[in-house]
């Protein structure tokens, strides 16, 4: 006679060894639940201030006072910075708070669950132009110090960064605290070296006409385009969001220190941004004579030609070597968050999720692209054009944190979850859509120049009324298709983080990932929601698509683990 054994039934859905482990898909298309946030809030804003070493800051610096002279360039880029850091402090309180990124966020904030599909792909695009961006800045550096081609570079830059980004948050954590002694640094150091050895062209830069020497005093246009340009960085707020969402709860005990890492490293990053913006167009401005216009421009010979004094033929690889640890900072945060944005499109597209690594060689290989077909010689108008979308569709995020949840007009809380959301809301989507229309009608000359000049305000003021305008005259029916009754506004939450197991993947998840599933007649997390493809939205959508009751959750004792 032989024993039976009996085995438990095998779950539904079982996800592929790349999307199971969490610490390098780092929780891409949930919630961040507070068993993983065990970084300190230190620690979250030291590594999330590490992803704005890049010195595409210089190059946009630079382009801004070469066309249109230092008082419009300083105005300029005080003007975005100011706009980026309000903008930027909601969005910063929410994710860390809510353990969401930058998607699940809009989600909440006026989309709709596939509303804010075109966002992840404005997102994306943030992250692959800028990569692509400073990586021709790290090929640049290869070709002066190496004597590399430019395309041999390119590819080069693209590949290093590859392995960092695959490990996750953890990896990251350690790359950006290991190199910020070399980048701070390596910062200083031209400032200094112009400080002591020619003082004087300080006070000359504050009379800088320009690249033509035509640009005397403050304009409106050159201010208004200068404007448009600095704001295309206002989507770097996602890239940090990407860290705060492991942001430990705020408690009695941490509250300001938890405040303080947020502000630093949510909206301040942009304080550092405008300074490195300024210092990046003095550097070029000191070059400019010694180097040209367009060796000016790329942020290594600037930084060569201050330090060649003090270290004369040794100049060109200490540039190097700084160029090379800045842009790896920075673009293993771009590579991240691309992979990220790009998890969540095609996860609402296909009902797929292979695992948030693989969508790293799709936003390498794009920014490699431009690379190749030389996008640094289009700066400014690329990233004039990107800027009119990226703020409209900030605003619009901000105006529903700000303006529609304080008065009511949406719900009070972040709903991420497919299972309660509307697939596309009218007052964040609609803001952003009509916003950015409008506004890149004036970028490329609809309202003449000055509409031109000041499109990206067009695209700000539009989105930022619209929003609670549109959330107000649709009473805000669009923001929720049905109550939460797990961890909703008025339900009695003992523990967010107590757990149940998700009746599809069979893995235990927080109650902020959790929703009631009438199609699996029990709790479901909220991938397994998001790749569901045969339920039809019943819950949603079907009057019979009730609440079903859950059992109590269980208390955690010990960490998550994704589903394998």
């Amino acid at each position: 006679m032989t024993d039976t054994v009996l085995s438990s039934p095998r779950p539904k859905r079982s996800y592929a060894k790349m999307a199971a482990d969490e610490s390098r898909e780092d929780y891409s298309l949930r919630y961040a639940p507070h068993s993983f946030r065990r970084w300190s809030p230190t620690m979250v804003a030291s590594t999330a201030l590490g992803g704005i070493a890049y010195l595409a800051d210089f190059a946009i610096g630079a382009s801004i006072a070469f066309g249109y002279g230092f008082t419009n360039a300083a105005a300029s880029i005080a003007t975005a910075a100011f706009i980026i850091f309000v903008t930027g402090i909601p969005i910063a309180r929410a994710v860390a708070r809510y353990g969401v990124d930058m998607d699940l966020l809009t989600r909440g904030c006026g989309f709709g669950y596939f509303g804010s599909t075109l966002t992840s792909l404005i997102y994306a695009g943030f992250t692959f132009i800028f990569f692509a961006l400073e990586g021709s800045i790290m090929a640049q550096a290869f070709h002066q110090a190496l004597h590399l081609p430019l395309p041999v570079g390119y590819l080069l830059t693209t590949l290093i960064v590859i392995p960092f980004v695959f490990k996750g948050m953890s990896a990251l954590a350690r790359l950006q605290a290991w190199t910020q002694p070399v980048w701070l640094v390596g910062m200083a150091l031209p400032f200094v070296a112009l400080a002591i050895n020619s003082p004087e062209k300080f006070g000359r830069f504050t009379h800088f006409a320009g690249a033509n020497g035509t640009e005397q005093g403050f304009t409106l246009i050159g201010w208004g385009t200068g404007v448009g340009i600095a704001l295309s960085l206002i989507g770097q707020i996602g890239e940090q969001a990407d860290y705060l969402r492991f942001m430990p709860k705020k408690t009695p005990g941490n509250a300001r220190t938890w405040e303080f890492a947020v502000l630093t490293a949510g909206p301040g990053w942009v304080v550092i941004g405008a300074l490195k913006q300024l210092g990046g167009a003095f550097l070029a401005f000191c070059a400019l004579v010694a180097v040209g216009k367009t060796d000016a421009l790329q942020p290594i010979a600037p930084y060569v030609e201050a330090l060649r004094p003090w270290f004369g033929a040794a100049a060109l690889p200490v540039a190097a070597v700084y160029v090379v640890v800045s842009q790896i900072k920075i673009n293993t945060t771009n590579a991240y968050s691309g992979s990220l944005s790009w998890s969540n499109f095609f996860s609402r597209i296909t009902h797929r999720h292979p695992g948030r690594v693989w969508y790293i060689f799709l936003n390498v290989a794009i920014s490699l692209a431009l690379m190749e077909m030389n996008m640094f010689s289009a700066l400014n108008t690329l990233l004039g054009f990107y800027s009119n979308i990226g703020i409209a569709w900030i605003a619009a995020v901000a105006a529903d944190l700000v303006i529609n949840k304080p008065l009511g007009l949406s719900p009070k809380y972040i709903e991420f979850k497919r299972a309660y959301l509307r697939s596309v809301n009218p007052a964040g989507f609609g803001a952003m859509t009509i916003a950015s229309v409008v506004s890149i009608a004036a970028f490329f000359g609809a309202f003449g120049p000055y509409g031109k000049a000041f499109s990206t305000f067009i695209a700000l003021g539009l989105s930022m009324a619209l929003c609670p305008l549109i959330a107000w005259a649709t009473k805000g029916r669009y923001y929720l298709a049905r109550t939460n009754p797990v961890n909703g506004p008025g339900v009695d939450v003992a523990d967010e983080s107590a757990t149940h197991v998700c009746a599809v993947c069979d893995t235990a998840y927080e109650l902020p990932d959790i929703a009631d599933c009438p199609a699996h007649a029990g709790p479901i997390c909220s991938l397994c929601c998001s790749l569901d493809a045969e339920c039809h939205d019943a819950c949603t959508t079907q009057p019979t698509g009730e609440p079903v009751l859950l059992p109590l959750p269980t208390l955690r004792t010990a960490s998550v683990a994704g589903p394998s």
